[in-house]
């Protein structure tokens, strides 16, 4: 993140809802510093963060966007614990890991930790996610602190550090399980003999030298 990003970053909400049309508030907050993106697409931030980005990038304040959304206030997840699966679709897309549940087990939201993001809505096979009003006529930044700001960044960040520890290790199994395969050959090719056995050994390594070539691409 550019150091102009980072300093527009710090103004958002953080509640990385993705109505901005951007993957997170961090890549919001890129787009406008590279000239990508306008200053009013955050409905979480409402007209008071729209002025605090016109502040900063010395543009003139602009209406929210309505494409983006609509300003309004803060709301929390509620589950209907009765109608709960288990899908555990919810927690899969969740920013701030404030959904704790299980598969097959019910879910529950922890309200403190909830942005209002409403990520969690269209994925529910059951419909069973509410949002509750929790500040009643207070929107924006008004319905919003600095703090709950804070903590909502940190969590995300936390997530998508457990997340990447995940992917890693994933790919470390992947790659032994891999490396194991010609080493194991001979019990693999027990049932083919000669040829057969050579030619399974060439369609193997070429599998594996395909792996390889995509993980150098992807590097």
């Amino acid at each position: 993140m550019s150091p102009e990003a980072a300093r527009l970053h710090a103004v958002l909400p953080q509640t990385q809802c993705t109505r901005c049309g951007y993957p997170d508030c961090a890549g919001y907050a890129q787009a406008i510093a590279d000239g990508e993106a306008a200053i009013n697409q955050c409905p979480p931030g409402g007209s008071e963060g729209i002025a605090r980005l016109a502040a900063l990038t010395g543009q003139p304040p602009l209406p929210l966007n309505p494409a983006n959304g609509a300003e309004g206030p803060r709301a929390v997840a509620v589950i209907d614990e009765s109608w709960c699966i288990g899908c555990t679709l919810c927690i899969e897309v969740c920013p701030t890991d404030a959904i704790l549940g299980a598969n097959k087990f019910m879910h529950t939201v922890i309200e403190r930790y909830c942005t209002g993001c409403e990520l969690c809505l269209p994925v529910c096979p059951v419909d069973c996610i509410a949002l509750d009003n929790v500040t009643g006529n207070r929107t924006g930044w008004q319905a919003w602190t600095t703090a709950q700001a804070a903590q909502a960044l940190e969590r995300y960040k936390e997530r998508q550090e457990r997340l990447a520890r995940a992917e890693l290790e994933q790919t470390r199994r992947l790659n032994e399980k891999a490396r194991a395969k010609p080493a194991d050959l001979p019990g693999s090719t027990e049932a083919a003999g000669g040829a057969d056995a050579e030619r399974k050994r060439a369609v193997i390594e070429a599998a594996l030298a395909r792996a390889r070539a995509r993980k150098e691409g992807a590097a």
